[in-house]
């Protein structure tokens, strides 16, 4: 199977969070990459539990850092940030086959350095909300699917 795209955890803090979008990944084919440091060990109760048994369907890829990531995954490809401090709405980008969807860590987001070597895009909420940002497997599911539609992956 061709994977449709590349979903990137860069730091990621909550082994539920991890666990959902391994799972969300082992429904869809993409390949999942996980940046360290991770704030939880890989055999996590609550990481297992999240991802159900479906574990063996999943592609997850280790990096140490992000700069092994990018080498590994290659340059070549798109290479799209969520930032809810960006203006750009995920609405507005064309994916493409192999494309790559970078998501920060839960408390913090996605730092300079990562948002400099990417293509920042937000997704819209209001701007009275009362909250800073979605939960990170929410937020990785809404761009993930409209990739996949854009992509007519089924």
């Amino acid at each position: 199977m061709i994977t449709p795209l590349h979903i990137v955890l860069f730091e990621p803090e909550i082994p539920p969070n991890t666990g959902n979008i391994a799972r969300l990944c082992a429904c869809t084919g993409c390949q999942l990459h996980l940046i360290h440091p991770l704030g939880f060990e890989i055999t996590d109760k609550q990481l297992r539990r999240a991802g159900l048994d479906y574990w063996q369907y999943m592609d997850v890829q280790q990096h140490q850092n992000w700069h092994a990531a990018r080498q590994s995954i290659g340059t070549e490809r798109n290479w799209y940030g969520l930032s809810s401090k960006v203006e750009t709405s995920y609405w507005d980008a064309n994916f493409c086959a192999g494309d790559v969807l970078v998501f920060g860590p839960e408390t913090r987001g996605l730092n300079a350095e990562v948002l400099a070597d990417v293509q920042a895009l937000t997704i819209p909420m209001r701007s009275d909300a009362p909250v800073r940002s979605l939960n990170l497997s929410s937020a990785c599911s809404i761009v993930t699917f409209e990739a996949l539609r854009q992509l007519k992956v089924q």
